[in-house]
């Protein structure tokens, strides 16, 4: 056998080029944006953002071999800041050599898991072109990279593979791999292989691996349900990081506790907290819904939920649990509204619609003597200086007064506030 048999089968399976690459047809799908840019060879910065075993670090391949600038890694796990100016120091050079055909290409994979002094410290060279900066995270970038290094770089967002393209990439691996297609499989089932995937191509490759290593040599390959989950059972540890089914477990806790259900909300928090999921994680999603579905209805539920994710820093594990199964079940049974979540939504779509319509004069500001001589400020109702320190008057653009984005919800609090203020 050699050597590359004695390599995991994900390993074995992973594509060198994009006719092999399977899932993100969004990102590199024909004249999608990054096949686009791949083709060119022209790479700007950006962040692949989704959940493991997606093709975040084979598109970085790829781009490696089908680009023909320097290209260099970086794992956020294992390197500081010194190494990360050693790797500028030699991008530097490269990107000022006579032979140079583009910017260097800098992967840096678990970007999230970087501090602030090491983003930092990336910011020049990305700025001033010395390197093109790829990064790969499973969290959400807007919480772990700073704001300066998101606003020179795109965010794409990868997805779990759907059922489809396991198919396609289990079909792959049996007539393609080495090892496989010298061995007798029976697929007789998919169920339970899919789920336990999870959408993770690398860990329905990790499956297939252990199935085949599991099999005596001179017997058939047996895939069906009750095989899979017998094999995976025998090896627990290769798969309770998260869980199998990571992502169908929060969608069912959050809509839990949007549907004010509190015990299906603690079952479903006490399932992540089982599986080893991050708790950063979990009370990043509390404090999303509780400004997303609760709103106004509560305001004190936003309270609680940011006050939440503060105390999991100070607390930490295990105790933190019971930090979040406080706030799981206040949530749940707080009333609920989403009116902000449509009202910003709606306002988005008029301005994509409208564009930049004027600010009314009598909104504008006038520090100086010509804008005052041109109107602005002209006719502006003090509120303060009225009854109950309200009056009426415009404050939408021109062609929008009666425009409506934000509707309190009905036997509300803030149906009660709104119609206090506006009597």
């Amino acid at each position: 056998m050699s050597s590359i048999n004695r390599q995991p089968l994900a390993e074995r399976m992973r594509p060198s080029s994009l006719e092999g690459y399977i899932g993100q047809t969004h990102l590199v799908g024909e004249g999608a944006i990054l096949r686009r840019m791949i083709e060119s060879g022209r790479i700007n910065s950006f962040i692949l953002w989704g959940p493991p075993g997606v093709g975040k670090t084979t598109l970085a391949k790829i781009i490696a071999k089908q680009t023909e600038v320097p290209f260099h890694t970086l794992s956020a796990v294992s390197s500081g800041v010194k190494d990360v100016r050693e790797v500028l120091d030699r991008c530097k050079s490269e990107s000022r050599s006579l032979f140079s055909k583009g910017r260097p290409i800098l992967f840096i994979d678990e970007i999230h898991r970087f501090n602030k002094s090491q983003q930092d410290s990336l910011l020049g060279a990305v700025e001033d072109g010395t390197v093109t900066l790829i990064g790969a995270t499973t969290e959400n970038p807007s919480f772990e990279v700073i704001r300066p290094l998101l606003s020179r770089s795109q965010v794409y967002v990868l997805q779990p593979l759907d059922n489809d393209s396991l198919e396609t990439l289990l079909q792959r691996a049996l007539t393609e791999d080495e090892v496989l297609r010298e061995r007798e499989v029976r697929v007789e089932e998919r169920e339970a292989l899919f789920r336990y995937s999870g959408g993770d191509a690398r860990k329905l490759l990790n499956i297939l691996d252990l199935l085949e290593q599991s099999t005596p040599k001179g017997e058939p390959i047996v895939i069906n349900d009750e095989v899979v989950t017998e094999r995976l059972q025998e090896n627990p540890a290769a798969y309770d990081r998260g869980g199998e089914m990571h992502y169908d477990i929060i969608s069912a806790f959050i809509k839990s506790i949007r549907g004010s259900d509190p015990q299906a909300a603690v079952y479903w928090l006490a399932r992540m907290v089982a599986g080893g999921e991050d708790p950063k994680f979990i009370a990043r999603r509390l404090v999303i819904l509780a400004a997303e579905d609760i709103g106004l209805a509560n305001p004190n539920a936003l309270l609680l939920a940011n006050a939440t994710f503060d105390a999991l820093a100070k607390i930490g594990w295990p105790e933190g649990r019971i930090i979040l199964s406080e706030c799981a079940v206040y949530l749940a049974t707080s009333p609920k509204s989403n009116s902000a979540y449509l009202a910003i939504d709606a306002a988005l779509a008029e301005v994509k619609n409208s564009g930049n319509l004027p600010v009314p004069l009598h909104l504008r500001n006038a520090p100086t003597k010509l804008m005052k001589e041109l109107g602005y400020h002209d006719g502006y109702k003090y509120p303060h200086d009225y009854k109950d320190h309200y009056v009426e008057q415009q404050y939408l653009p021109e062609g929008l007064e009666h425009a409506r984005f934000w509707n309190p919800a009905d036997n509300s609090a803030e149906a009660r506030m709104w119609q206090q203020t506006h009597k």
